[in-house]
């Protein structure tokens, strides 16, 4: 059977945790031979996300596929070939077309048997509540920390680190120049205005450089729509 190996990591963190791209082609060769398969090449996606298909060495498999040349694709781990259920359902519909079987090493699967298409689609679909529920979970941590004035990713303008080094307060400078923005904004002042004038009163941003229209729009960013 004519097979075509593929590889990806998308940081060179993940070279240094197990994943690199020769663990991977290794791991490939030696199912390759279990499976008395013609290893024709191991296309490499390297430094590519599986956020999405959009790679370009998963273009050149893809293309391989649809031409025919290919009967089995053999991945050294699930995760290789995308994080996505629904991305992993498109490629797993789009190899059946053309009779193409995907081998996975680690978590022994291969979808030449309906079997084993079931139990990869459970595995994707639990891997992948795992990192919404995650998602969540660091969502509501920090939600609770904003609750609780402290300081979540960049401190928002009017506000500083307080002395403690973990919860927020109000900086008098800033919301100073804060409450003059919306008075301006109130009286119908457009965003560019609004910066001319700030100038013109010798204010400036957090940075020390003069304003512009898209610092103000900034800092109106929740209320500014397409007004300029």
């Amino acid at each position: 059977m004519k097979t075509i190996g593929y590889v990806r990591v998308s940081t060179d963190k993940q070279a240094d945790r197990g994943v690199s791209l020769d663990a991977q082609a290794e791991k490939i060769r030696a199912m390759a031979v279990v499976h008395s398969s013609e290893l024709v090449d191991i296309i490499v996606d390297g430094g590519e996300s599986a956020k999405s298909l959009n790679r370009p060495g998963m273009a050149r498999l893809l293309a391989l596929v649809d031409a025919g040349e290919v009967q089995v694709v053999i991945i050294a781990k699930l995760d290789r070939l995308t994080r996505s259920v629904k991305d992993l359902c498109t490629l797993l519909e789009r190899f059946a077309k053309r009779g193409v079987t995907l081998i996975s090493v680690a978590e022994s699967l291969d979808t030449g048997s309906a079997a084993g298409r079931l139990v990869l689609n459970i595995m994707t679909a639990v891997s992948q509540w795992e990192r919404e529920a995650i998602g969540e979970r660091t969502r509501d941590a920090m939600s609770h920390k904003r609750s609780q004035g402290q300081r979540v990713g960049n401190i928002a303008y009017g506000c500083r680190l307080a002395v403690d080094g973990v919860h927020v307060e109000a900086d008098p400078a800033e919301q100073a120049v804060l409450s003059e923005i919306r008075q301006l904004r109130s009286q119908g002042a457009t965003l560019r205005g609004i910066a001319a004038t700030l100038n013109h009163r010798a204010y400036r941003t957090r940075r020390g450089t003069t304003w512009r229209l898209e610092s103000v729009a900034r800092i109106l960013k929740p209320v500014v729509r397409t007004a300029r």
